[in-house]
């Protein structure tokens, strides 16, 4: 199917960023994302759950209270935006197949619980934890724990025990998980023993919910792009601490024999994106977060007058583990700030 044309797929990013949300008025229909709705469908289809979430364009991606379907992000919808988004943050959530798929069956869970109205159940109470438990804007995880399934980034089902039970699910309905052997000996088993279980309860039957409602439509959003950013932006904003002097001094020379050698600064600058990228995949840090530490390493570096002595390849994968190890440190160590629950 030829795709859509829209007037603001020409014009610059400065330009796009002055349109309003819903004056981009794009759809699910006609895009990638209506093979990958379809494919979630199948597989609810095949566990035999007559449930089928509707879906729609929104600002991000969320499943609202009472309402059995899934609100996908604008940007996923057409290139042109998945560019901006890339540009702006650094990363495009659900860009790829495969993790548009990971997150529609999360999504997917949250609107069986929804429709069915799982949480008033006492066994789901009892394994998951009260629905009605405040929804933190922070948590802080225990990567090592076995409580939970590990299916998003940033072992997000230790958030709300609504998240746990849309992970469990997720890792439940994704084919071939082989979640029996993946989890074995683990108390997460527990929590999927009882979704595989529930599915097979609730099959065939007909949600308590069905309502169509969309909230948070496109069409209804009247703010800016530049806005949206600006607010997307500031909740990942962290300020890193000034630390780093020791540790950059070690891997990097002040000696001034070495002042003809290149700046540390400039090294750290042309692989800036690959490093950044790399440890957002080790550690599950979002990349603005680790582009604002970056920041701050290439000015101390900079402000130190450290100078990269040695082989380039091993200074970038040294430096590399580096900022891995600190970042880890700031996420799980005696000082750890909070995790920014998405």
């Amino acid at each position: 199917m030829p795709r859509r044309k829209f007037a603001w797929e020409k014009l610059s990013d400065d330009e796009l960023l002055q349109q309003r949300l819903s004056s981009l008025r794009v759809t699910v229909e006609g895009t990638w994302l209506e093979d990958c709705v379809a494919t979630l469908h199948e597989e609810l289809e095949e566990r035999g759950i007559r449930l089928r979430p509707h879906t729609w364009i929104s600002s991000e991606w969320f499943s609202p209270g009472d309402v059995p379907g899934i609100a996908i992000p604008f940007y996923l919808a057409h290139p042109r935006l998945m560019k901006l988004e890339k540009k702006m943050m650094f990363d495009v959530e659900g860009g790829t197949w495969r993790e548009c798929m990971a997150i529609l069956r999360h999504e997917a869970g949250h609107a069986l619980q929804h429709g069915f109205q799982l949480q008033r159940r006492r066994r789901w109470q009892q394994l998951f934890g009260p629905s009605s438990k405040h929804y933190p804007r922070y948590y802080r995880p225990n990567p090592a724990s076995r409580r939970y399934v590990q299916h998003l980034r940033l072992w997000y089902a230790q958030s709300h025990p609504d998240e746990d039970f849309a992970e469990t699910f997720a890792v439940w309905l994704r084919p071939r998980s082989n979640w029996r052997t993946r989890y074995a000996g683990w108390p997460a088993l527990k929590k999927l023993e009882y979704v595989d279980e529930l599915m097979g309860e609730i099959a065939g039957k007909r949600p308590l919910i069905t309502t169509r409602e969309r909230i948070d439509p496109l069409s209804k959003l009247s703010q800016t792009l530049e806005d949206h950013y600006k607010k997307k932006q500031a909740f990942y904003a962290f300020t890193p601490p000034k630390t780093y002097d020791r540790d950059l001094s070690r891997l990097f020379s002040a000696d001034p024999r070495h002042h003809r050698s290149k700046p540390a600064s400039s090294l750290i600058r042309r692989h800036r994106a690959q490093i950044r990228q790399l440890v957002a995949r080790w550690t599950g840090e979002n990349q603005l977060t680790l582009d604002a530490v970056l920041d701050d390493m290439i000015s101390r570096c900079r402000e130190l007058d450290l100078r990269a002595v040695g082989s380039e390849q091993k200074l970038v994968l040294d430096f590399t583990v580096l900022v891995t190890a600190k970042t880890m440190h700031a996420l799980f160590g005696p000082s750890r700030r909070k995790w920014i629950a998405l």
